[in-house]
């Protein structure tokens, strides 16, 4: 009976996170499509102001003087400042506008060319580097986040059930060693006390589907907490410093409790955020061309983690043995489940180099729900809210979030006192449990 539900409740479930994900991605798609207008208005802004300077360039020329008026435009677009002076070598223009032998230059003449050329070379380097940081080109969409953020959502189920399948439980087995006590003082301070003691107290030999639960919410809490990370794989004090670093300049640990457009001062964000995004990716990329076993070291220290964590879920719960293996330490999950972890660690990693580096026109943060926090249906879905009303605390985030944060288009501050307006939207929301899906697994 308890299976027929857990399977029935799994299905609808299921139905219903394809329906809310059909809708995400009807959302996403409308969202993309006003991107795409706002990027096309923003080239053309650019272009105009190109052309705007390309005019105060040519009001500057004009300025040096009337002995030397320049070579065409046309000539430096398709001659370096070598052939440049190999071709005014044989001739140039004197004061009077005639042409005269290279011999016979006179002074001013090659110091005015010298000074134009060299102003030329710099003004056209300034170009260069002010549209590297001007561009908001982004490889992934909105919708491949989303849809990454949703694969490794499915990998943990994945994971999390058939992890659990395979084990038996014991209620009077549960060890009273060292290893057990620290195993419960370490879940308490990942996922609560509140599920370590339910997980702790609870007969799983029956229905171990609460298990699953908090496997779910273990390994969403590890993965949500190394994607806060400004680069996942370094060292906490460094990584601590350039997240603080980041945080300064950019839009970034800005967080709202719904939709909303916010202004905020302009002295919280000493930069705009095409700049802000180019020193996140530049800054990212090269840390993994400095340390080329970073990106390694990331899966396999997330991959220890996870199976860490995990085997102190299976301890508490009274897990007995696994078809192969037992619990009393990771290794046992990593000879039967180590592929499919490390899967989602190289998902997770490859999520997190995305939302750094090939995203300039927003900031894309994967988010998780506080176990402490009270539950709010504008900024969680209750993943058992459709069989019986939500109440209680919360137990764990089994799915994670998105949330986007973008700084509107036209609102770059002109002076320091200026207000900076940001605009931030919930695209996934977290999917919890509460306290009340007991009422479901023991119906009274």
């Amino acid at each position: 009976m308890h299976t027929t539900k857990r399977e029935l409740a799994k299905s609808q479930a299921e139905v219903a996170r394809l329906e809310e994900r059909c809708k995400m991605l009807e959302k996403t798609l409308k969202e993309t499509r006003e991107m795409l207008r706002s990027r096309d208005a923003e080239l053309e802004k650019m272009k105009r102001d190109k052309e705007k300077e390309r005019m105060i360039a040519e009001r500057r020329r004009s300025d040096v003087g009337p002995q030397y008026q320049g070579p065409p435009r046309e000539l430096h677009a398709r001659h370096s400042s070598l052939d440049i002076r190999h071709i005014n070598g044989h001739s140039h223009m004197n004061g009077n506008g005639r042409s005269t032998p290279s011999g016979r230059a006179t002074p001013t003449d090659s110091h005015e060319r010298a000074l134009y050329l060299a102003g030329s070379e710099e003004e056209r380097a300034r170009i260069r580097s002010t549209e590297v940081y001007m561009t908001r080109t982004d490889s992934w969409s909105g919708a491949q986040v989303l849809q990454a953020v949703h694969d490794i959502n499915s990998e943990i189920l994945q994971f999390a059930a058939s992890a659990t399948e395979i084990c038996t439980f014991d209620r009077d087995s549960r060890p009273s060693s060292s290893r057990s006590i620290q195993a419960m003082h370490d879940t308490s301070s990942r996922v609560g006390q509140n599920l370590a003691r339910i997980l702790s107290n609870r007969d799983h030999s029956q229905d171990p589907y609460l298990v699953q639960l908090a496997l779910q919410g273990c390994v969403t809490v590890c993965i949500s907490k190394a994607l806060a990370s400004f680069c996942v794989g370094l060292p906490t004090k460094t990584d601590t410093m350039l997240s603080q670093l980041y945080s300064r300049i950019a839009v970034a640990g800005m967080f709202c409790h719904t939709d909303a457009t916010i202004r905020i001062s302009s002295s919280r964000f000493t930069e705009p955020q095409p700049t802000s995004s180019k020193w996140r990716a530049l800054a990212h990329r090269h840390l993994h061309a400095m340390h080329a076993q970073l990106a390694e070291h990331a899966i396999t220290d997330l991959c220890d983690t996870i199976l860490r964590w995990s085997a102190d879920i299976f301890i508490i719960a009274g897990c007995m043995s696994y078809e192969t293996g037992t619990t009393s330490s990771k290794d046992g999950l990593r000879l039967r489940f180590g592929d499919q972890v490390r899967r989602i660690a190289k998902a997770v990693t490859r999520l997190a180099r995305v939302t750094r580096e090939e995203i300039m026109s927003t900031c894309f943060d994967v988010i998780a729900v506080n176990q402490h926090d009270a539950f709010d249906s504008n900024r969680m879905t209750d993943a058992f809210g459709d069989y019986v009303p939500s109440h209680g605390g919360i137990l764990a985030t089994i799915e994670l979030g998105l949330r986007c944060t973008t700084r509107l288009r036209g609102s770059e501050p002109l002076e320091a006192h200026d207000d900076v307006t940001l605009e931030q939207r919930m695209i996934l929301q977290p999917k919890v449990v509460v306290e009340s899906v007991l009422d479901v697994l023991d119906p009274r």
